[in-house]
């Protein structure tokens, strides 16, 4: 088990390479420390902090070799220096070895289940965040999801885009909370909008079912620390062929339009409820129109990346910053914006970020694309 283990470490391993090599370092100091310097000072009895170490990086057998060593090596300097305590040092030596080779086993047994509940998790979040398709009909889609936990896999961020037989449809939205409640709300959400997008003849449709599905994933599985659950959600349809865009938007942030190097915020006309607040503020829906012509990019997102701060609380510019993008592929631009997020943030996200991005590709790109074919 050990050595798989060692195995599955991630590539990012420039440090934590060398950072093993640590009880080794730490052996050879010791060693060279106790035979330079005079008797009185007694480094050797240092000796035991070596498998200590190893302990917290190294598998059981490699932990008690270096005890061993240590061992031997303490042994080896009662030659030359008597009336060290060898006695002491060496059964400290022997006691810490054992206590260390017990601690890798019992965290290597932690990393094999951490392992394990990672690839759960793993499987876990292509289902809900399952691959989105590189085109659907005349409309190329790319996606980005971007954890602020370095070790999270999946959180109450969602999406999905789906062909049906209305046009491209795509759903946006967040879930109020953290953790595996905010998870299962999730879960809920999208399993519903992708039967009801097939199903309903309009976006009203569907997000009444959405509706329904929160208000009933709220009742079967309370959360003790928020009264219920609700989401912010964004629900698009793209024409056949293009041409319109359908928006209804819960509560969500306004997506952005660029057009010609010109960018809209496409605030709603009337302000429709977040999923599961229609019995507190009215069920009130409201569809914008726009239009959605060849080349036009249009950018859809959760509050995780307008609300990104940097080091100073600005937010992240993200209407100036869409205006200096040029007329780069979906994934092209999804490619930038993650990098100018991380950099705006100095690295550390301060929440999940979820971000679709759309364009319109019309009959004359699918000639060009036909005649590179």
């Amino acid at each position: 088990m050990s050595a798989r283990l060692w195995r599955r470490r991630p590539a990012y391993s420039g440090r934590w390479e060398a950072a093993r090599l640590s009880p080794v370092v730490l052996t050879v100091l010791i060693a060279a420390l106790a035979f330079s310097t005079p008797r009185e000072i007694a480094v050797s009895r240092l000796l035991p902090a070596a498998p200590a170490l190893a302990a917290a990086m190294w598998p059981v057998v490699p932990t008690m070799l270096l005890g061993s060593f240590c061992l031997v090596l303490m042994i080896v300097l009662s030659f030359f220096y008597t009336d060290l305590g060898t006695q002491y040092t060496a059964a400290a030596i022997v006691a810490v070895t054992l206590a260390a080779a017990y601690g890798s086993h019992v965290r290597l047994q932690r990393e094999e289940t951490l392992f394990q509940v990672r690839l759960v998790a793993d499987a876990a979040q292509t289902v809900l965040l399952r691959p989105l398709p590189s085109r659907i009909e005349d409309v190329e889609i790319e996606s980005l999801y971007l954890a602020a936990q370095e070790q999270a896999r999946i959180g109450g961020d969602f999406f999905e885009a789906i062909g049906t037989p209305h046009g491209v449809r795509l759903l946006i939205g967040d879930v109020r909370g953290k953790g595996l409640s905010a998870v299962g709300a999730a879960s809920a959400v999208i399993s519903c909008f992708r039967e009801a997008a097939y199903d309903e003849p309009d976006l009203q449709g569907i997000v009444h079912r959405l509706e329904t599905t929160v208000t009933r994933h709220s009742d079967a599985f309370p959360v003790h620390d928020q009264p219920e659950h609700f989401a912010t959600a964004l629900l698009a349809e793209i024409s056949h062929g293009g041409g319109h865009l359908r928006l209804l938007n819960c509560g969500h942030p306004p997506p952005l339009i660029a057009r010609y190097g010109k960018v809209r915020v496409l605030e709603p006309t009337v302000p429709s409820p977040p999923l599961n607040l229609a019995a507190l503020i009215g069920d009130r829906y409201w569809v914008d129109m726009v239009d959605f012509a060849p080349g036009d990019q249009l950018l859809l997102y959760t509050d995780g990346v307008s609300e990104a701060r940097d080091h100073a609380g600005q937010f992240f510019p993200l209407s100036d910053w869409m205006g200096r993008q040029g007329q780069e592929q979906p994934r092209e631009l999804l490619d930038q914006l993650h990098r100018d997020l991380l950099q705006h943030c100095g690295g550390r996200l301060g929440d999940d970020i979820a971000a679709l991005a759309l364009r319109c590709s019309g009959a004359q790109d699918r000639r060009a694309a036909g005649a590179e074919g």
